[in-house]
């Protein structure tokens, strides 16, 4: 059986590394972008099961890639789970706005990982 793929948005290295790795211990197969605004183009390409975005970015444009992801009808299905510091409120705020399917703050992102995944793939 094929590993299911997560598409994975970040800029800084910690933590978004540590989630690449932590992805493949839970048996996925990881293709990152380090571009916010390539975030629909390559999501329309690889077919990822879940995307996953660190929302602080140098373009402060991540919101708004969660947004053309969920207004895409090739897209709009795929649950995102975005994170960001704690103190960084409004920013959560924005992406659970913008439609992102869980947002947590980058402390838990790690340790909560096979939940989060769990929570956000559940099928009703």
């Amino acid at each position: 059986m094929t590993e299911p793929l997560a598409l994975v948005f970040y800029e800084k290295l910690l933590p978004g590394t540590q989630l690449v790795n932590r992805l493949q211990d839970l048996k996925y197969r990881v293709q990152t972008v380090s571009d916010a605004d390539l975030l629909v183009e390559r999501a329309q390409e690889s077919g990822p099961m879940v995307v996953l975005a660190d929302l602080v970015s140098a373009k402060d444009n991540v919101c708004n890639a969660i947004a053309r992801l969920k207004q895409n009808s090739q897209t709009r299905h795929l649950p995102v789970i975005a994170f960001a510091p704690e103190n960084e409120v409004a920013l959560q705020k924005s992406a659970q706005s913008a439609g992102a399917t869980l947002v947590a703050s980058e402390t838990v992102i790690l340790p909560h990982l096979p939940q989060f995944l769990e929570q956000v793939l559940q099928v009703d």
